[in-house]
């Protein structure tokens, strides 16, 4: 049975295909993302189909939701349809399932039906929170650096781009980007350091995580040693250094100091110059035709070698072979032989008589020289010998010094005089000082020498016996490094030579024990600060450094007993600042004191080596550190007149220097008292003392002086004294000759260098005993010169009055906060608990723009050994206390002020802008703490008490 189609089946057929061909899709359903509350389309386009219908989740749509559209394919004449639907969130969320919502297309021709594929239709969203933010990281130069991220949940996935200083970063060799979501850089460089940032997104949202701080640092390296310097003594023993910086690479960005030292020293011995020295005379040389024999020698034994001297006197020695009576040119020179004969006689005879006069003139002149010093007579002034009387004048103290004594009264009286300075001897203190201060000399046995002077008696002063007390040696102690023309002289051979020239030395020996001086105060968490009053010593502690709801009674002692155990017996040392201990012994802090304790030293690198030692529980001492090397267990900032000790172990700690030349310094305090003679009714005592320029030496005068009932007559001085093994004179000068006496041999009296140089904190006192003429005489004028031999010379003027009646009782010290031993909490520190923890807070951590704790030491000019602040668990607060030491006595903040402003000023001017909203921040940190500062005290005191 045949089929045939009829014509208008036939038609049909030509335009919706072919016989056999099912409808092939030329668009299917994509997957669709709801987002929010919009609708989507899904479309389906298929050739050649009669009918298209969506199928969603098994079910059929509503033809009324379709939306179709039909046309004509010009090429191949066939018919394409198109439908679509729109998908509400509504209804995918009314779907429940075991699957995503789907729909799909049914194409229907005349041959049969053609499905698409499933399309499903999801709620987008993105979640706010990231399932892992990236962390900071610190990696040294060259080092990897992988930073994870895992973005938050969502429908689509969202995906994950990096941004650097909130630019974008991309991969390249060294940065990968793509690994997981994970950034990873293969090897670190400086320009990695920023704020790195992972940026998730998808089509509903973006979502930024936390900021990763990543800082590249590089650990500090040494450089090379430059060469030795040369020795610093052109002859003997001295010391050579050289020295290396930190600087191959320098520490950038919280990396690590360099760990060693600096500078290394080493002991030289520098040739001496060698002086030269005549060899021996050769033969005379035979009579020559010139009536001359000659010899000649050679400086040879030794020859001048570096710079050493020439030999003195002539290298050729003739005379006169025929003793003056040559007769080269007898024959042209011939006189009578009698006339020459007389003429001879009577020129030498004049000769000799000439020669013997001068002999015997010199030895007269010598003889009463000799005489004139054994017996001590003062050269006095020109106007004692006119044998009347002249008025004085008498100046009036100078005002503004609240230690000195003077007189009310002021005459008028003056005179014209020329002084010369007295002929010195070394005598002890008069017999009545000895008697009421037993302690301060030792006597010799009972040796008395009488002086008669006919010149004195004319003057109308008495014959007077002096006794004489000579000294005990005191133990050697020289700079390193001394010529060894006095360097190995013994001080015991010294002394011994200089008694049987003067017959007496002054001197100081040890003071008996007395008890400490010792301040204690109760501090907690707050912190606080233990004073010693007027001694240059005090404690700070910390905020912070005692636990919470913990107290701890705390003391500082200052040592008052011998301190000699304190040297080393082998080394030249010499105490340079009295022994401080600080306790109790088992106290636990979690950060260091500040410890400030004064010292006597014209420091100089080249001159001193001063170091700190602490006395063990054996009670021996060992060196903690010298104050130019780098430890990281102590830290020590040495200046002019104290030295800042940062200690972490309770203990007693004292300072000590080693001389390395004679130009070492020590400062020396000078101080004039006076006070009436209990024993005379017109006696006078004036007493010079010398101790080490510390104020706890000075208060060791003052407590003996207010006991005695002085009165200090002069603003104390200060004398440089050298390491140049020179002694230290003391002489009394202008004393009006016909008013008042002094007794004889007392006028200049001297100290040998081993006691001033190592007088270890205790004083040394002279004194000048007068005598009033008449008790009418109420004024005293004179003048007391201290000098070194070969060194500095210091003048004590006195004026004062003598009378009890006009003297005006003043006390030594009148510093309103002289009693204050202890602070506690907020009164004890100058910068405000506030405004130090924003501090910390602000330096304490590194960053890319290197603000760090190191440039805050810098710009506060605590910049070395700063390995030490590098093992702090927080430097900036360390950093803050030593500040707080230093400045404990001005309590000026500007200098933290301007030190802030311009750290705030140099990184405003050159971060980049991409950086800038984080540097404003910083710096605005910084701007507020300097403008907090500025403010008046009593602001301050209001708001942070």
């Amino acid at each position: 049975m045949s089929c045939s189609l009829s014509p208008g089946s036939r038609s049909d057929a030509l335009q919706h295909g072919t016989s056999g061909t099912l409808p092939h899709f030329l668009q299917e359903p994509d997957d669709a993302y709801i987002v929010k509350s919009n609708p989507i389309k899904l479309k389906c386009r298929a050739r050649p189909a009669l009918q298209i219908f969506f199928k969603c989740n098994g079910e059929w749509v509503h033809q009324s939701q379709h939306q179709s559209q039909e046309h004509t394919d010009e090429g191949t004449g066939l018919k394409i349809r198109e439908v679509m639907i729109n998908v509400s969130r509504q209804q995918v969320e009314d779907f429940h399932g075991p699957e995503d919502y789907w729909c799909l297309c049914v194409a229907w021709s005349h041959l049969g039906t053609s499905k698409s594929r499933k399309a499903t239709v999801r709620i987008a969203y993105l979640r706010k929170n990231f399932e892992q933010d990236p962390q900071g990281r610190e990696v040294p130069i060259k080092g990897m650096i992988v930073l994870h991220c895992r973005p938050p949940e969502g429908v689509p996935v969202a995906e994950v781009e990096w941004l650097k200083n909130e630019e974008p970063v991309g991969s390249d060799g060294n940065i990968d980007t793509r690994a997981d979501h994970n950034l990873i850089i293969q090897e670190a460089r400086l320009s990695d350091s920023g704020n790195y940032t992972c940026l998730a997104s998808n089509i509903v949202a973006k979502r930024r995580s936390l900021t990763a701080t990543v800082v590249i640092f590089v650990n500090g390296g040494w450089s090379l040693w430059t060469d030795w310097s040369a020795c610093n003594v052109p002859c003997g023993r001295g010391v050579q250094k050289r020295s290396r910086t930190c600087t191959n690479p320098a520490p950038l960005n919280g990396g690590a100091f360099c760990e060693g030292m600096s500078v290394q020293k080493s002991t030289c011995n520098a040739l001496c110059p060698v002086d030269g020295g005549w060899a021996e005379w050769t033969e005379w040389t035979v009579c020559s035709g010139e009536c001359e024999r000659q010899r000649n020698r050679e400086c040879t034994a030794p020859e001048p070698k570096r710079g050493g001297r020439l030999c003195d006197g002539a290298a050729l020695g003739t005379y006169n072979c025929t003793g003056g009576l040559c007769t080269h040119n007898l024959l042209h020179d011939a006189k009578p032989q009698g006339l020459e004969g007389s003429s001879d006689v009577a020129l030498y005879s004049g000769l000799a008589a000439g020669v013997v006069t001068v002999v015997v003139l010199i030895v007269a002149v010598t003889l009463y020289r000799r005489n004139q010093s054994e017996y001590g007579v003062d050269v006095i002034d020109s106007s004692a010998l006119t044998g009347g009387f002249q008025s004085f004048s008498f100046k009036t103290a100078r005002q503004g010094n609240p230690l000195l004594i003077t007189s009310s009264l002021q005459p008028d009286l003056t005179v014209s005089r020329t002084y010369t300075s007295p002929i010195c001897f070394q005598d002890s203190m008069d017999k009545e000082l000895i008697s009421q201060e037993p302690s301060l000399f030792d006597p010799l046995p009972d040796l008395k020498v009488k002086v008669h002077s006919s010149f004195m008696v004319s003057l109308g002063v008495s014959e007077r016996g002096a006794e004489y007390h000579a000294q005990k040696a005191h133990p050697q102690t020289f700079p390193r490094g001394l010529a060894p023309d006095y360097s190995g002289v013994r001080v015991e051979g010294t002394l011994r030579e200089r008694r049987e020239k003067s017959l007496l030395a002054p001197h100081a020996p040890p003071m008996p024990s007395r008890p400490p001086l010792r301040t204690s105060g109760v501090l907690g968490h707050a912190g606080g600060r233990l004073v010693v009053p007027n001694t240059g010593v005090s404690l700070l502690v910390p905020h912070g450094g005692i636990a919470e709801d913990t107290t701890w009674e705390m003391y500082m002692v200052i040592n008052q007993e011998d301190s000699s155990s304190t040297l080393s017996e082998e080394s030249q040392e010499v105490l340079l600042s009295p022994e401080v201990t600080y306790g109790p012994p088992g106290l636990d802090l979690s950060c260091p004191v500040a410890m400030t304790i004064a010292h006597c030293a014209e420091f100089a690198t080249d001159n001193w080596n001063i170091r700190l030692k602490r006395q063990t529980q054996d009670n021996k001492w060992e060196e903690v550190m010298s104050v130019e090397e780098e430890s990281t267990s102590c830290y020590c900032l040495l200046e002019a007149q104290c030295c800042h000790l940062l200690l972490e172990s309770p203990g007693r700690y004292a300072l000590v220097g080693e001389p390395l030349s004679q130009e070492a310094v020590k400062r020396l305090r000078l101080a004039v008292f006076g006070s009436a003679d209990n024993t005379n009714p017109l006696g006078y005592s004036l007493r010079v003392y010398c101790v080490d320029n510390t104020p706890y030496a000075f208060q060791e005068v003052a407590s003996v002086e207010r006991v005695r009932g002085g009165r200090l007559l002069e603003e104390p001085k200060t004398l440089l004294f050298r390491g140049n093994s020179f002694s230290l004179q003391l002489s009394i000068q202008d004393i009006p000759q016909f008013l008042w006496s002094i007794k004889p041999f007392t006028t200049c009296q001297e100290f040998s260098f081993s006691q001033v140089w190592a007088s270890n904190q205790r004083p040394l006192q002279c004194a000048f005993s007068l005598e009033r003429y008449s008790p009418a005489s109420s004024q005293l004028s004179c003048k007391i010169s201290v000098r070194q031999v070969k060194g500095q010379e210091q003048i004590l003027q006195v004026y004062t009055s003598v009378v009890e009646s006009e003297k005006e009782v003043v006390p030594f010290f009148t510093q309103s906060n002289c009693t204050t031993t202890s602070l506690t909490g907020s009164r004890a520190f100058k910068i405000p608990l506030s405004i130090r923890q924003r501090i910390c807070a602000t330096f304490d951590t590194a960053n890319a723009k290197g603000k760090d704790w190191q440039l805050l030491a810098q710009k506060l000019h605590i910049d070395r050994n700063l390995c030490y602040f590098a093992r702090q668990e927080s430097p900036s607060a360390v950093i803050l206390s030593l500040w707080e030491a230093q400045h404990q006595d001005t309590g000026d903040l500007d200098s933290l002020a301007s030190a802030l402003e311009e750290i705030g000023k140099v990184h405003s001017s050159t971060h980049s802008t991409s950086s800038r909203a984080t540097t404003l921040t910083t710096t605005g940190t910084t701007t507020r703490t300097t403008t907090t500062l500025g403010r008046s005290t009593e602001e301050l005191d209001t708001e942070f008490t």
